[in-house]
């Protein structure tokens, strides 16, 4: 595997070696002891699958403690990760880039950085690991569309849960981020 370091500070693209024949392919999605080499710890206690169809966008997410290994098992997505690591220098900041079937790619995301995806195949199963547990009372985000943050996104009319329509603001959500810190 391959890993690389993308602008924002902690963010990775890891890519498999991946092994072709008239078969098919195999490739080796996650080993520990490369992970670790490069940074990425573990363990991921909890792996989570999301199918989706084209224009579904989901984000942008959040859950402190929680970090985040993203690849697609099938179809295209737009993978989006905003810095909100208030010491942080690309505090504010986000990072897009194109994850699907064909290259293997995955996306690490490291704690304190909230996440997003919209679907650009006709549909896509994207697949992540994840550090911690789901704990729904410390989940949080903001609107994907919030102008303070300008995430530029690939789909003009995206497919929205009401949740997501329902997040608050960028300043709203790193407000209460503080303020629970603090607590």
């Amino acid at each position: 595997m391959e890993f690389f370091d993308l602008s924002l500070a902690g963010l990775k693209i890891v890519t498999p070696k991946v092994h072709r024949d008239p078969r098919g392919y195999f490739f080796e999605h996650f080993r520990t002891d490369e992970f670790n080499e490069a940074g990425i710890g573990g363990p991921f206690p909890q792996e989570n699958h999301s199918y989706s169809q084209k224009n579904t966008l989901r984000g942008m997410h959040l859950q402190p403690g929680q970090a985040k290994l993203v690849s697609v098992a099938a179809g295209s997505i737009y993978d989006v990760a905003v810095d909100l690591r208030p010491d942080s220098p690309t505090f504010r900041l986000w990072q897009g880039v194109y994850l699907n079937d064909e290259e293997h790619k995955s996306l690490y995301i490291p704690d304190g950085f909230a996440h997003g995806f919209c679907v650009l195949s006709e549909d896509a199963h994207v697949i992540y690991k994840v550090s911690a547990t789901y704990s729904p009372s410390d989940e949080t985000g903001f609107r994907y569309d919030d102008a303070e943050v300008g995430i530029s996104w690939p789909v003009t009319h995206p497919i929205l849960s009401e949740r997501d329509v329902s997040l608050p603001s960028f300043r709203r959500c790193t407000e209460s981020l503080s303020v629970a810190k603090k607590g």
